[in-house]
């Protein structure tokens, strides 16, 4: 490892973590703007032109709020509790490949992205399982009982959901027989892996709800039972950072949902051979992986404006009687697809959506079934 590279590293990381600041700032506006229009609302528009300003504002605002500790809560731990919630939430994002091509910059050729490891997504899995440390230390170091019940109900919505999730990227990985992000995202140039998996990519995104504590799977923070959850007792510029990271995680989650199942930094696959395709024009790869993700969080902000919070045991159930089961159908579904196709016909490759949409309509059945017994049981 030569200087010039670490210098790459560091410039090219600090780079990104701007970026994912820059979005977070931005993306709190886009929410409020977003359900306002939803809501039949104007929504914030005094601060700057169109509300440019607004999250300028709100900076300002909690960088001069009063900055208050209980005294009975663990000080090292109050402190470190948001810095250990960010963190994870910005290197998590190392991995995403963000375009095709490497450029050259004052005469050395740069990449796309921080670190192309062949194991990435095992590192997302393993990053994302301790970002709820954070959480519950927050909860913990509080001494209140009230953000304690945020963070234990955190740390058991994540064990939940996090096996849910892990098995959505099982089918990602299997489909394109590597666990590196870039042969993940060169794999769906033909097809995207919502097409293939769309059942598992429906799954990955109700995970991915329930692992950045977003509606309606927000019991940590629940308002009406718990004050406000684990960041009861902060303000100021902590509470900014646990704020912080649950929208610098919903980015990231975009991105890597973004990258495993809609083709990542590649064109849409109506526009292969085209001059709108990365392979002729590779500048336009950022381009597109931007847009999904605003897609993607348009799809998490949409699902806050129209789902209620549902009750705390009907989240475990949920995740535990329904999710868990249909995913670990979906990877034996994927495996025999691929396996027929490796060895009968290539074009059953297609046995695995039209198998996946069976499964998911059972499952839907269930529900259906489930309800309507509890229904009749009142009566």
């Amino acid at each position: 490892m030569d200087l010039a590279l670490l210098l790459e590293w560091i410039i090219k990381g600090f780079v990104l973590t701007l970026i994912l600041l820059g979005g977070f700032a931005y993306l709190t506006l886009y929410e409020r703007r977003a359900l306002a229009r939803i809501q039949a609302r104007i929504g914030p528009n005094r601060a700057g032109p169109f509300g440019l300003l607004q999250p300028i504002a709100d900076a300002v605002k909690l960088i001069f709020k009063e900055e208050l500790t209980p005294a009975l809560a663990d000080k090292l731990l109050f402190l470190l509790a948001p810095v250990l919630t960010v963190v994870p939430a910005v290197v998590i994002t190392a991995v995403v490949p963000w375009g095709v091509k490497p450029f050259t910059l004052f005469g050395r050729t740069i990449t796309p992205y921080i670190a192309d490891i062949n194991v990435g997504v095992l590192y997302i899995m393993a990053v994302a399982s301790i970002a709820v440390y954070g959480i519950v230390l927050a909860g913990w170091s509080s001494n209140n009982k009230y953000a304690m019940m945020g963070g234990l109900r955190s740390s058991a919505q994540m064990i939940s959901y996090e096996l849910t999730l892990g098995l959505s990227f099982v089918s990602a990985i299997l489909l394109a027989n590597s666990m590196r992000m870039i042969d993940i995202v060169e794999a769906q140039k033909t097809a995207w892996f919502v097409l293939l998996q769309p059942i598992g990519t429906g799954i990955f995104l109700i995970a991915t709800l329930a692992e950045v504590n977003r509606a309606p799977f927000d019991m940590p923070e629940a308002e009406q039972e718990l004050t406000a959850g684990y960041h009861t007792e902060y303000s100021g510029m902590k509470f900014a950072l646990l704020f912080m990271a649950e929208y610098t995680k919903m980015i990231a989650i975009s991105a890597i949902g973004a990258t495993l199942f809609f083709g990542g930094y590649r064109e849409f696959w109506f526009l292969s051979n085209t001059i709108f395709s990365v392979d002729k024009t590779p500048w336009l790869g950022p381009f597109y992986i931007f847009l999904k993700i605003v897609i993607l969080l348009f799809g998490m902000i949409w699902v806050r404006a129209t789902y209620p919070r549902i009750r705390y045991d009907r989240l475990m159930a949920f995740g535990w009687k329904l999710l868990l089961p249909v995913s670990l159908a979906l990877v034996f579904i994927t495996a025999v697809g691929i396996i027929l196709k490796d060895q009968v016909n290539p074009n059953l490759i297609w046995v695995i959506p039209a198998l996946s949409i069976l499964v998911g309509l059972f499952a839907v059945g269930m529900i259906d079934h489930v309800l309507r017994r509890k229904d009749n049981a009142r009566r």
